[in-house]
């Protein structure tokens, strides 16, 4: 079985454990496995063809990102597949997703013009964030008409603008790998590796469904949802497609596993507990 691992190159100072630790699992199971940096290295579109069993989508930068699509339309196995993976890059479209599916969601605009929301303001402040933003970048409360100036124009001028919900406490990290859910409390924002890992906490029956119904929403099992409990209601205010899983006991191997059910989904590698 070869595996294809879409990846980020993280710099050296940047620690970077769990992806690692993973590919040594699969290979240990009797994957080969091949790394790609399509966010830094030189593709040869020509070269582009399917030429593993199953492609690993882990990077968020638009250079993977595309690699997939190119990939998908010559019918390579993805996880996760590109039109979810593009989805979940674009939160108009993610939101409205997660929206019809009747998770819970604040509510939400989207406009090229910051201008346009000062009315919203009414009735309280607003988070702005780059419609293909992510990791935290250019997200912002506002709370003025004058603050709107401040908007992060950088994804083409498109912003989304939600309704903003103090938290209680910290902000909840919910990760799903092969249909197992795990939650990590974190600080906001993060400003250490060990405010990354964060604590793990308990899903509660109620969180449990919505990010049940979230996976389902696009038809994925290896997934994050970031949460936000404000006056004991929650509202998810992001999804990603393959998160970092920080924090989450046994990671690697929770990871390892989703990877290979993908494989097997997709009508490779050993069956189900075979392997070392």
């Amino acid at each position: 079985m070869r595996i294809c691992m879409l990846m980020a190159k993280h710099p050296p100072e940047r620690k970077s454990p769990i992806m690692p630790e993973v590919i040594r699992l699969l290979e240990a199971r009797g994957a080969t496995v091949d790394v790609l940096h399509p966010d830094d290295d030189l593709v040869d579109l020509a070269s582009v063809r399917v030429e593993h069993d199953l492609y690993v989508l882990k990077s968020g930068g638009d250079a993977a990102l595309s690699l997939a699509g190119a990939l998908h339309a010559q019918g390579a196995a993805i996880l996760n597949p590109y039109p979810v993976a593009a989805a979940l890059r674009d939160k108009v479209v993610s939101t409205r997703i997660l929206q019809r599916a009747g998770v819970p969601v604040p509510d939400s605009w989207v406009t090229k013009d910051p201008a346009s929301l000062a009315p919203l303001l009414e009735a309280g402040p607003l988070i702005t964030k780059p419609y293909r933003g992510s990791q935290g970048r250019g997200i912002r409360v506002v709370r003025s008409a004058a603050e709107l100036g401040a908007a992060d124009l950088s994804d083409g001028g498109l912003i989304l603008a939600q309704r903003f919900h103090p938290p209680d406490g910290e902000d909840r990290k919910i990760y799903c790998a092969g249909g197992r859910i795990f939650g990590v409390s974190r600080v906001w924002p993060p400003r250490t590796y060990e405010d990354k890992l964060g604590q793990p906490f308990t899903i509660s029956p109620e969180l449990a469904d919505i990010t049940r119904r979230c996976g389902d929403a696009f038809g994925v099992d290896l997934f994050g949802v970031d949460v936000v409990v404000s006056g004991g209601v929650p509202y998810v205010v992001d999804m990603q497609g393959f998160p970092g899983f920080k924090g989450v006991p046994e990671a690697a191997e929770h990871l390892a596993a989703a990877i290979l059910g993908a494989a097997r989904r997709a009508g490779h590698g050993p069956p189900a507990g075979g392997g070392a």
